[in-house]
């Protein structure tokens, strides 16, 4: 018999983790894209960001051919949370239109078959964050220097438009979330697989 599940975490009930997600506003719109692949992953860090914003939402998928129709009436200065060689740093310029980031989620590969498939998506501005940050992302090996879960980006990214530390509190369910995980799996077979490999 399976554990009921939260609808709105997707966590077991037992480690529900709604009690900690903030119910934050920004000026800043949010927009997830989610490849299919990582709905189920059990550090699904999107979900919470999305949950945790006011101004911020969810979509899965690997194409998006109703986003390309709504960028048409120019509502939101769009731009992509995604390095690339002409990223410009977060913050740094000051659009006349609301801002909306637009943030893929998934790995390396999938979050880059996304603007594979969605052209005017790999087409727009894109932005990036400063050098030297450190995720507290324990549990997956990042695949490149300065990687960041999905959730770590944004509230970082938020943080720099709209001021510093406004957006830490999406990290209380995160930590939660890693804990839990670490938690299930022991202590000495974290530190083993987790801790001794980075040596």
């Amino acid at each position: 018999m399976s554990r009921p599940y939260c609808t709105r975490c997707a966590r077991p009930l037992s480690h529900c983790l709604c009690p900690l997600i903030p119910h934050l506003p920004s000026r800043t719109r949010v927009l997830i894209l989610q490849h299919p692949s990582e709905v189920s992953h059990a550090l699904n860090t999107a979900r919470l960001a999305a949950l945790g914003l006011t101004n911020g939402e969810l979509r899965v998928g690997e194409r998006f051919p109703e986003l390309e129709a709504e960028m048409a009436d120019g509502a939101w200065h769009d731009c992509l949370l995604f390095p690339g060689e002409q990223a410009t740093l977060v913050g740094s310029q000051a659009p006349e239109r609301p801002l909306r980031l637009i943030v893929p989620d998934g790995t390396w590969r999938k979050a880059s078959k996304i603007l594979h498939c969605n052209p005017f998506l790999a087409a727009l501005p894109r932005v990036t964050l400063p050098p030297g940050l450190q995720s507290r992302y324990r549990l997956r090996r990042a695949p490149m220097a300065g990687a960041l879960s999905t959730l770590e980006a944004i509230v970082g990214a938020l943080n720099l438009l709209e001021g510093p530390g406004r957006f830490d509190q999406l990290l209380a369910p995160f930590e939660a979330l890693i804990e839990g995980q670490i938690a299930a799996m022991g202590e000495e077979v974290y530190r083993r697989n987790h801790l001794e490999t980075k040596r």
